[in-house]
């Protein structure tokens, strides 16, 4: 199965849609041991995607390059600039894609994580968006489904890296300060980054 501009712009509406479900729960996490505004910015960001996702573009890879541009340009801490390298990852792996399946989808995911790392140092069980990141790259790179169900597979995966965030003690952001005590939360980013993933792959199913 292969996929244009219309359905990858469906999967950005599900995503935006999929965040905006959860705001309130994004800014309840992040007030535990943070300042409260993760909700806020992803509002911000999910009505970038949204926007994007109505608007007529050439290729999917330059939606994604200016999606990433006017994420980075969202205000609110740090989610800003880190969801816009993921996106502008995106954009790289579909450089001169007309058609999109399932190992465009891997080299999208391929991008992203390296472009993460650039401006990131944190590992898996750091407790940061790098747990979904990570986790929805190494599904990316070992499933064998084809579309839609590998998309599927990768928000499934993405999931649980979110839900692996709780076992583990903050070493960025203010929640760093807080060490043991954040064990039982989960990270805000990898919760929004997580549900951004599967919103994507909702769109596609």
């Amino acid at each position: 199965m292969k996929i244009g501009m219309n359905e990858f712009q469906n999967m950005l509406a599900s995503a935006s849609s999929a965040l905006n479900g959860k705001i309130d729960e994004f800014s309840r996490i992040d007030s535990l041991f943070g300042d409260g505004d993760h909700g806020v910015t992803m509002e911000r960001i999910s009505n970038e995607i949204r926007t994007v996702s109505k608007t007529p573009y050439d290729t999917v890879s330059q939606m994604l390059k200016d999606l990433g541009k006017r994420i980075m340009n969202v205000h609110g801490g740090s989610a800003g600039p880190l969801y816009g390298m993921v996106f502008d990852g995106f954009a790289d792996g579909l450089m001169g894609v007309t058609e999109i399946g399932r190992d465009e989808i891997k080299a999208m995911f391929v991008g992203a994580l390296e472009n993460f790392s650039m401006v990131s140092n944190a590992k898996e069980g750091d407790k940061t968006m790098m747990d979904v990141l990570i986790a929805a790259h190494r599904e990316a790179m070992q499933c064998k489904a084809e579309l839609p169900q590998y998309m599927i597979k990768i928000g499934e995966a993405a999931q649980q890296g979110a839900e692996r965030t709780k076992e583990y003690q903050a070493k960025f952001g203010r929640a760093r300060f807080h060490k043991e005590a954040t064990i039982g939360t989960m990270d805000a980013g990898a919760c929004s980054l997580a549900t951004l993933i599967q919103g994507m792959a909702e769109g596609l199913s």
